[in-house]
């Protein structure tokens, strides 16, 4: 049997290639239907906005500032030890404290609200604190003098230093980062919280297992 030829031939493969373009079009549809809008998104986005004044934009500023403190420290200690451990910890407080500290001036931006605030740290926790002077803005934050010292010393002594610091502001970080679970309204400052909590409650046995092993005290 030969195969149709002409205007009807023609045709067919118009009614064909047509219904295939049909086919598609309802697909794309189906997909775009089923798949949330960027208006619906952003609609999601604005009502789980955090306020100014709000325990999660304080919560995200001063922990911002806290972990900025830690990310200093540990690049100090990676350059003044050979010490492979800690500069292993170094790395992982480098890497997990920016990359935290980078998601929450996000969200403050994404919040439309200031990274940073005129009123004084840890308002938000109900307990204001002033300014000291020394550097440390806030619970377990080195001062200045703690700083200089870090960066001149170096081997075991920069080791210790380091790890007595680092478990001093592993500490208040906890605290904060507890009040910042409990406090807080948005499900992403509570949940990013409580992951701080576990993973700063674990460093820290990390650190008095090795300053003990250094034969020193936290």
């Amino acid at each position: 049997m030969s195969a149709v030829t002409g205007p009807f031939s023609s045709t067919r493969r118009m009614v064909l290639a047509g219904a295939v373009v049909l086919l598609l079009a309802v697909g794309l549809v189906a997909l775009m239907v089923g798949r949330p809008s960027s208006a619906s998104s952003s609609a999601r986005a604005a009502q789980s906005a955090a306020a100014e004044g709000s325990a999660d934009a304080g919560f995200a500023r001063d922990m911002a500032i806290h972990h900025q403190q830690a990310v200093e420290m540990s690049f100090i200690v990676r350059d003044r030890t050979e010490d492979e451990d800690v500069r292993r910890l170094a790395y992982d407080i480098i890497n997990t404290q920016a990359n935290q500290r980078g998601m929450m001036l996000g969200w403050l931006e994404q919040w439309g609200l200031p990274k940073s605030s005129a009123e004084p740290p840890m308002t938000w926790m109900g307990h204001t604190m002033k300014p000291t002077g020394d550097g440390s803005l806030m619970p377990g934050m080195a001062t200045t003098a703690e700083l200089k010292e870090l960066k001149a010393a170096e081997g075991k002594a920069a080791e210790v230093l380091f790890l007595r610091l680092m478990t001093v502001h592993h500490r208040a970080g906890v605290d904060m980062a507890r009040a910042g679970a409990e406090k807080a309204g948005t499900d992403v400052i509570r949940n990013l919280a409580k992951g701080m909590v576990n993973g700063q409650e674990s460093e820290i046995g990390l650190m008095a297992t090795m300053l003990k092993a250094r034969g020193a005290q936290p």
